[in-house]
């Protein structure tokens, strides 16, 4: 891989113009793969108590109304309650289980990942062999060699297949992949570049506890799965079929917010925490971030564009709606893929984008250009201008 140390950049921090001879990277395929547990919403409050053998008023109280809150209606799930009969130490307050964790999270990224990998390929239409390089995403698995490694051999990917894994990136890990996807297929002529995010949510599973009231939120909120994408410039006319061209990509991380998104890997596995005040933070920035992206094309107005937004959380998208005067419908892919797979970390961006690509296949969407945006630890913002292809 060459070229990647600034190569390429439109202005500071950003990624635009590619020095290679390939032109624009661009979106060729899609594909996902989910846990066979389907978890509808409904039923999550009788799930979970009766999962972590919790007979507490006060708490289904509150996972009741969080789980209305949300707006999630179904998720699909790693954990079962045949997985908490082999484990029951996983529902046992102060026992360290660290290492079965990661063993149950190790092999779950491997299986989801590799079905969502086989489904982009399929779709692709070429075979496994063109892949050059891979980027893989998660913040469910902790082992050398990494779940990468595992992910090339089991697809039947080359020895030279050149890795780069991207690893507790939280929600911001897949526009990061798209990002870094960009970097190498501008900057490699010929490269088709393999991106695999799988996560699930055994490492954090814990039963209620008035210390942790955070929990309840991730009971409510969080989903398992896996997602692919295959980008690459120069697409090969009557074999490749993209929908998106990523034009320029950018980062930034917000001074002094690094404890708003925390987490902690201990032998229990691991603790996360959200600030009450993230919606907040995205907000106070949010609005001169989207403009460095549409000042790449000269775009003045908000509703001049279409949005993929990683949905954190309803908070998140009616701050942003509210904040940059959004049209009703500019996030309503955002709030389907919220609503059928819950966040799902690093994936969930990814279901955006098969929503979106729907829409312009329909000639749904009327507007050129569109932004996808997430935001994870730290606080980061990922950002990409896109440009939709019909």
């Amino acid at each position: 891989m060459s070229g990647l140390g600034g190569v390429g950049s439109i202005g500071g921090g950003g990624n635009g113009r590619s020095q290679g001879l390939g032109g624009k990277a661009k979106l060729l395929a899609l594909g996902k793969g989910l846990p066979e547990q389907v978890l509808p919403q409904e039923k999550l409050v009788e799930t979970y108590l009766q999962d972590t053998s919790c007979d507490d008023p006060a708490t289904r109280a509150k996972l009741e109304r969080l789980c209305k809150t949300t707006t999630v209606r179904t998720r699909y799930t790693v954990m079962s309650k045949e997985l908490l009969d082999e484990h029951p130490e996983l529902k046992t307050e102060g026992t360290p289980t660290l290492t079965p964790r990661l063993d149950i999270c190790n092999a779950a990224v491997l299986e989801l990942g590799a079905a969502a990998a086989r489904a982009a390929l399929g779709e692709w239409g070429r075979p496994a062999a063109d892949i050059t390089h891979l980027v893989y995403i998660s913040s469910s698995e902790l082992r050398l060699p990494g779940g990468d490694l595992f992910l090339a051999t089991r697809l039947g990917l080359s020895p030279n297949t050149v890795r780069t894994s991207l690893l507790f990136l939280g929600c911001s890990g897949g526009a990061a992949a798209l990002r870094t996807a960009k970097d190498i297929a501008e900057n490699n002529p010929g490269s088709r570049v393999l991106v695999i995010a799988a996560e699930t949510t055994v490492l954090g599973f814990r039963p209620p506890s008035p210390d942790r009231p955070y929990d309840l939120v991730g009971a409510a909120l969080f989903g398992d799965g896996a997602s692919a994408a295959i980008i690459g410039a120069s697409p090969i006319k009557a074999e490749e079929d993209p929908f998106l061209e990523l034009e320029f990509s950018t980062q930034e991380f917000l001074p002094g917010t690094d404890k708003v998104i925390d987490g902690k890997i201990s032998e229990e596995g691991i603790n996360f925490k959200l600030g009450r005040d993230l919606p907040e933070k995205i907000e106070s920035r949010i609005e001169g971030f989207c403009r460095i992206l549409m000042d790449k094309v000269g775009i003045k107005e908000f509703n001049d564009v279409f949005w993929a937004v990683h949905p954190g959380g309803p908070a998140i998208l009616n701050r942003l709606e509210v904040c940059l005067q959004l049209e009703p419908d500019k996030l309503k892919i955002s709030r389907k893929a919220l609503m059928n797979y819950g966040n799902v970390s690093s994936n969930t961006v990814f279901y955006v984008l098969e929503y979106l690509r729907d829409e312009l296949k329909k000639g749904a969407i009327r507007e050129e250009w569109g932004l996808i945006l997430a935001f994870g630890p730290g606080i980061t913002f990922e950002g990409l201008l896109v440009r939709g292809i019909n």
